[in-house]
């Protein structure tokens, strides 16, 4: 690597190493973007896309039903803290597929995880990630992959490099060194802002470590600096996001809510700073599985298994909310427990990336999840480009 490449992801890695929600970027000789947000705990899709329709999701909830405003159309509605997401819905660029899962079938956050993210049909069947095997159907990429993060998700290992940067060190380093790293790279135009934007993230931690409240920024932050990176002629085009927070066993309604509120936020802010980009941008956001149809008697939710996925950016044929509901009557619920899925993960996945790169499905699907036919079942257009 040149010394100014390294530089260049050192600075940036600075600026990542920071925060929680951690951000993967990867480049390719495209003007498209991909963004995959993981939702890693099982997000419960029944209280995200509510069936407020459907008369056994009180019955199920009980007290702990979520009532909203946001109604999507005459059977499903939006959780009250997505209210930015509503918009987006609104303006068409939101579409959400529901009762949608891997193959997975079980409950174990760590297999679920696995099949997510490497694309099998069971756990630890593949070594690499279906992302990383999107790369090498890609153009060729100028540089090599960054991660902005102590390790690279399994989603972006694989063949084609990933570089992972986390210099813990940095935040306890000396205002003076930095001062002078700033005058340093003062007449560099790229290196100066990358410098600047660390710096930036710095006092952001700084802030939060001394308890003034800017913690609640941290998803503003986050779509803040992804979209200033994907949004550069020479910058990645594609990230990944990791969020956590997700398993709401107790006190599902408050936490859940705040999770919510900050995914809203996190999406919003991407769009705002990607401005004319986000026309060439897909938003996928997906979990491991979801949750039980039932509430516990702690106010919570256990592990289930379908949910909901989502899809954002301005070339989304959204206003839509897809769906084959099978219902939560006692006899539709799978195991008697849970939403019965009835939406591939696989197939939204190869069919979202083969439209937003132009790529052949079938081939996609082959590459991205070799063990699962599923991967190639065709599905109607869903994205503008």
């Amino acid at each position: 690597m040149q010394r100014r490449d390294f530089l260049r992801c050192g600075v940036i890695a600075a600026a990542g190493a920071l925060f929680a929600p951690r951000v993967v970027f990867a480049n390719a000789a495209t003007e498209r973007r991909f963004v995959f947000i993981i939702q890693r705990g099982a997000a419960d899709g029944l209280d995200t896309v509510i069936p407020f329709a459907d008369p056994d999701y009180a019955r199920l909830r009980g007290a702990a039903a979520v009532e909203s405003p946001l109604r999507l159309d005459g059977t499903f509605a939006l959780h009250p803290a997505l209210a930015e997401t509503a918009k987006l819905y609104n303006l068409k660029q939101a579409l959400f597929m529901h009762a949608v899962a891997s193959p997975y079938r079980d409950r174990s956050h760590f297999d679920g995880q696995n099949i997510l993210e490497t694309g099998g049909t069971l756990p630890y069947q593949l070594k690499t990630g279906w992302l990383n095997r999107l790369l090498s159907l890609l153009p060729p990429p100028d540089r090599e992959a960054i991660a902005l993060s102590p390790t690279v998700p399994l989603a972006l290992r694989g063949p084609i490099d990933v570089i992972s940067y986390a210099p813990s060190s940095l935040p306890q380093t000396s205002d003076d060194l930095l001062l002078r790293v700033a005058q340093l790279y003062q007449h560099d135009q790229q290196l100066h802002g990358l410098w600047s934007e660390a710096l930036n993230a710095r006092n952001i931690a700084g802030d939060m470590n001394a308890g003034n409240g800017r913690s609640k920024q941290i998803p503003e932050e986050i779509g803040r600096m992804a979209a200033n990176f994907l949004s550069r002629r020479d910058g990645p085009r594609i990230a990944m996001i990791e969020t956590g927070g997700w398993d709401t066993h107790t006190a599902q309604t408050g936490r859940l809510s705040g999770q919510l509120k900050s995914l809203d936020m996190l999406v919003a802010s991407l769009r705002a700073g990607l401005a004319d980009e986000w026309n060439n941008t897909t938003v996928m956001v997906a979990t491991e599985f979801g949750r039980t149809a039932a509430a516990n008697g702690t106010g919570g939710t256990d592990h289930g298994t379908g949910s909901v996925a989502m899809l954002f950016g301005g070339a989304v044929k959204g206003g839509r909310v897809l769906a084959d509901w099978p219902g939560l009557s006692p006899g539709a619920l799978y195991q008697g427990r849970d939403l019965k899925p009835t939406l591939a993960l696989d197939a939204l996945v190869t069919a979202v990336v083969s439209e937003c790169f132009s790529l052949d499905p079938k081939r996609a699907g082959r590459v991205l999840f070799p063990a699962m036919a599923s991967a190639n079942r065709p599905m109607a257009p869903l994205l503008n480009l």
